[in-house]
């Protein structure tokens, strides 16, 4: 064998290897001819119009949008046919975000002029209160994974009080899943429309949920101290959002008045099956991203720190992306960065039958635009960690 064919080999085996999707527990889809598509789909991955999944972004001028489409670079089933932004009409992607001027993509468009005729599925990224009607108006065979507040909340008189005006599509409201992925997979699967997670509710509830529904902490006296980067914000102009007003401090904001608490309070009055209200400040980091939510419990009577460590280990042990770290390791943001990763551990208090919760998440990846992104993955029947494989960022 000549030196040329021996290398050509070994390049050849080298990108199938690399062109292999992890697959968690799920048939990977036959193509017509019956063979797999992983390898002729990474050979055709320059070829949008060769995916198998039509995708319409609408709201796309936003971080959560612009993370989306970063994340669909790699994703060999799903390309990008629609994207709108209204503000920003008739403009590149790459005008908006220059850091994705090497991908085509389509020119955007206003919602009102938006062709969903060569569209399978829709990711939502647009702002609370404006969601509703659009999707409302979308047609019916749509799968949908809206990221705004605007189907979290099942009770439309508690959208109401705390969104400030009234639910436009209370119907829709009823067919509406929550998209806690890791929690709720099953509902997820056979949902057309799914309401994405907050950013906070996802760092919390992960930890949380597993623990409550083993009865190994108390309901009341949850305490829960969460920091944010600044682009949990958006992107919007805010003069809270300045430089000069975020650099070197800290800020609370939203104290006892914060939109995402019900959420919360919703999915851990569903594992306790009994209404539990929380203490919970977030507060504003001078950094662009992570997400740290530190939460104080009492642990049931009898119950020690190993328990709580052993029920999460066990809750979360063949998961992809929650992973409960080492005893000891105190999880920090920089180790998530950029990618769809939840890290989390539990501690003793010094304060006797007491624990610390920390857990750490991308609040644009786990927090927003992955977790969506892997809810599709399951809604459309491909595997959950499709176009989701990067590593964080670090240092």
């Amino acid at each position: 064998m000549s030196s040329a064919t021996f290398s050509s080999i070994c390049f050849n085996q080298g990108f199938l290897r690399k062109c292999e999707v992890k697959n968690r527990n799920q048939r990977v889809k036959p193509n017509v001819g019956g063979a797999s598509v992983l390898s002729t789909k990474c050979m055709q991955s320059s070829e949008k119009n060769k995916k198998e999944v039509r995708i319409g972004l609408l709201g796309a001028s936003g971080y959560t949008g612009a993370e989306i489409v970063r994340l669909l670079t790699n994703h060999p089933y799903f390309g990008i046919t629609l994207m709108t932004a209204d503000r920003k009409a008739g403009q590149s992607m790459g005008s908006v975000f220059t850091h994705l001027a090497t991908q085509d993509l389509p020119t955007l468009v206003s919602v009102k002029d938006a062709d969903f005729s060569h569209v399978d599925a829709v990711f939502c990224c647009l702002p609370h209160g404006t969601t509703q009607e659009i999707i409302k108006g979308l047609p019916r065979h749509l799968k949908i994974v809206d990221l705004s507040a605007d189907f979290r909340l099942r009770d439309i008189a508690e959208y109401e009080e705390w969104y400030g005006q009234p639910h436009s599509a209370p119907d829709l409201q009823k067919e509406a899943v929550y998209g806690l992925t890791e929690i709720l997979r099953e509902e997820v699967k056979n949902a057309r429309l799914v309401a994405n997670p907050g950013c906070y509710p996802t760092s919390i509830q992960l930890p949380l949920v597993p623990l409550i529904k083993a009865k190994l902490i108390e309901h009341g006296n949850i305490i829960i101290d969460a920091k944010s980067g600044v682009s949990g914000a958006g992107r919007g102009a805010k003069e809270a959002n300045l430089y000069s007003e975020i650099a070197e401090g800290i800020y609370s904001y939203g104290v006892t008045r914060h939109r995402h608490a019900p959420e919360i309070e919703q999915g851990l009055s569903d594992a306790a099956q009994s209404r539990i209200t929380i203490s919970f400040t977030p507060h504003l980091m001078p950094m662009i991203r992570g997400m740290q939510s530190t939460i104080y419990v009492e642990m049931s009577q009898g119950v020690m720190i190993e328990d709580l460590y052993q029920q999460l280990r066990k809750c979360y042990e063949g998961e992809e992306f929650v992973k409960l770290l080492d005893k000891g390791v105190v999880p920090r943001t920089h180790n998530v960065r950029g990618s769809n990763y939840c890290l989390m551990n539990v501690f003793p208090d010094r304060i006797p039958g007491r624990a610390i919760i920390i857990s750490v998440i991308d609040n644009l990846v786990k927090g927003a635009s992955g977790q969506a992104l892997q809810n599709l993955n399951i809604m459309l029947g491909y595997p959950e960690n499709t176009g989701l494989l990067y590593q964080p960022l670090f240092p």
